[in-house]
């Protein structure tokens, strides 16, 4: 059974840095795009970052360039998203999520709050 469990959210204040983790299972990992979403209230899911695991490389929204970091721990099954110099309009619900066959595979989210 895929499982993608996220954690690492919390309070943050403006300039400040967090690192959200994402638990999987169910699935090798080092065979499937991963990636970060994140949704803030009233707003659509947006994709902030996916890790293609082959020669495609990483892709980050125009709004992280620069800020965020995207990696994966093959040996761990685990996904990172490091986010740095956040910014109040960093707050969102932060979801993870896997490109596997079949349907989408997304972690229950994990809530960023930026604020001073």
């Amino acid at each position: 059974q895929v499982q993608l469990v996220e954690s690492g959210g919390g309070l943050a204040q403006p300039g400040g840095s967090l690192t959200l983790s994402c638990a999987t299972s169910g699935f090798t990992l080092e065979y499937y795009a991963v990636g970060w979403f994140r949704q803030a209230p009233g707003k659509e899911r947006e994709g902030v970052s996916c890790d293609s695991g082959s020669f495609y490389g990483t892709y980050y929204a125009d709004s992280v360039k620069g800020r965020f970091i995207i990696s994966r721990d093959k040996g761990k099954n685990t996904v990172y998203l490091q986010m740095n110099s956040l910014k109040p309009e960093d707050t969102a619900v932060y979801y993870c999520h896997a490109n596997l066959p079949g349907p989408d595979a997304w972690g229950q989210g994990t809530q960023v709050t930026v604020s001073s």
